[in-house]
């Protein structure tokens, strides 16, 4: 059985919310909330959030038990952009692009050996 929660528009770039993600990939979700809770990144505390809200929602929708629970897939995608603009010199611009992202985690049902 999967389970998925997403977050979205985390005010963080796609490509740093990616080394937060990639640390937590394939593990089981007790021990990548564990993870998370130590990381110095600011996408951590967001991670940590979304982890316990698919532990949340396999307990209370599917009635599963949230320590057999592993991570299958885990993704940061690009979310929307916020076009704002620096003034330069001879009347000129230049562009500041505040980038923001979705983290989906789809966590599967794996009976411990």
């Amino acid at each position: 059985m999967e389970v998925t929660a997403s977050l979205k528009s985390v005010r963080v770039s796609p490509r740093k919310a990616r080394l937060v993600v990639d640390a937590v990939r394939g593990k089981r979700v007790s021990e990548a909330i564990a993870i998370a809770r130590f990381l110095p990144q600011k996408t951590a505390a967001d991670l940590e959030r979304l982890l316990k809200s698919v532990a949340a929602n396999a307990e209370n929708n599917y009635d599963l038990d949230p320590e057999d629970l592993w991570i299958k897939s885990i993704y940061a995608d690009d979310g929307p952009t916020l076009k704002r603009f620096q003034p330069r010199a001879r009347g000129r611009v230049g562009p500041i692009l505040k980038r923001s992202c979705s983290i989906t985690v789809v966590a599967e049902d794996r009976e411990t050996r």
